[in-house]
């Protein structure tokens, strides 16, 4: 289904009952394992983009001002390497960064068209209408999507026009390895030959400031982190009680990511009424909630490889916190 809202903008919808069955899969996957977890994409309801907005605003939340730093020394060179015409942006949120890149392609003459996807309808509206009215001539073709399971709704190139396909903010690394190479491969199928995808990878690094990054002292995170219970409870007519769990997170020596998880307090027994579903949850069990993968250059390229990608750029901010890397399909 799609609508036009004004001649410059084309929003198409692709949820509806197949992303609530996703949601109640997922759930009753992830609550019957002998290890508990749920995927971190169902974080991310209106309060959980909220709250996420407030962590990027922390001091302790280095991702995003590294990376928003990097787009902004590297985004000029980035568009007159890929000579793109047209930015595709999956789980793009409010594209307060993408802005970066969208100056870079208008100052360079070659901006036609932005085509955000991301699950939030609302947030897809709003940014199609502020962008339209920033950028002249700016077409923007909004997809309400779940990029894990609708790439194929990405639509065409225009004219076949290059473009940048850009996962940003280190998203790929909520993946476990054989998810995010899967995804890779499904990114790769996108691409043209003169195609492009720019990817935001958190690197290794020490472990405090790691943990501090996803433990913050005002407890945004911890809030952001329980939200998953407030999704489920809404959702799913679950009874988690939301006092009998708390925030944990630790970096991973051995995978090199960070695991967030859920730890309750007491006992519970939770029932998921939409799922008819009785959970049991002992003292001091814990759902984990995601975990974000951190990269070194070989993990990268490893991946890319595996995908049919070739890693063609490399940009990193001066302490080496987070790159942004272009890779481009394998002639």
């Amino acid at each position: 289904m799609s609508s036009v809202v004004d001649p410059n903008i084309t929003i198409e919808h692709h949820l509806d009952a197949d992303h609530e069955r996703g949601l109640a899969d997922d759930v009753l996957d992830g609550l019957t394992r002998p290890f508990k977890e749920l995927p971190p994409k169902h974080l991310y309801d209106e309060r959980g983009c909220e709250l996420f907005d407030r962590i990027c605003e922390l001091p302790e939340y280095y991702p995003t001002r590294a990376e928003r730093a990097i787009l902004e020394r590297a985004a000029e060179q980035i568009v007159a390497e890929t000579g793109a015409c047209e930015l595709v942006e999956l789980g793009s949120g409010s594209a307060a960064k993408t802005r970066v890149l969208l100056d870079a392609m208008a100052d360079a003459g070659r901006l036609r068209r932005y085509v955000p996807l991301d699950v939030a309808e609302s947030v897809v509206r709003a940014s199609a209408e502020a962008l339209v009215a920033e950028y002249d001539g700016l077409q923007v073709h909004g997809v309400v999507a779940d990029f894990e399971r609708h790439l194929d709704r990405v639509p065409p190139a225009l004219d076949g026009s290059p473009r940048i396909v850009a996962l940003l903010g280190g998203t790929i690394g909520n993946f476990p390895p054989g998810s995010r190479r899967r995804l890779l491969r499904d990114i790769a199928a996108l691409l043209g030959p003169d195609d492009r995808l720019l990817l935001g990878t958190d690197l290794v690094k020490d472990r405090a400031v790691l943990e501090a990054a996803y433990d913050d002292a005002a407890g945004v995170t911890a809030e952001f982190n329980r939200n998953m219970l407030h999704v489920l409870n809404r959702e799913l007519d679950a009874d988690f009680p939301l006092d009998a769990f708390v925030h944990r997170a630790f970096f991973d020596e051995r995978h090199e990511w960070i695991e967030m998880r859920l730890r309750a307090l007491r006992a519970c027994s939770v029932h998921v009424g939409a799922l008819g579903l009785d959970v049991e949850v002992a003292e001091g069990e814990e759902i984990r909630t995601e975990i974000s993968a951190k990269f070194t250059p070989p993990r990268l390229a490893g991946d890319y490889a595996a995908a049919g990608l070739e890693l063609v750029g490399w940009h990193t901010d001066p302490q080496e916190r987070f790159a942004l890397s272009l890779a481009a399909p394998v002639a």
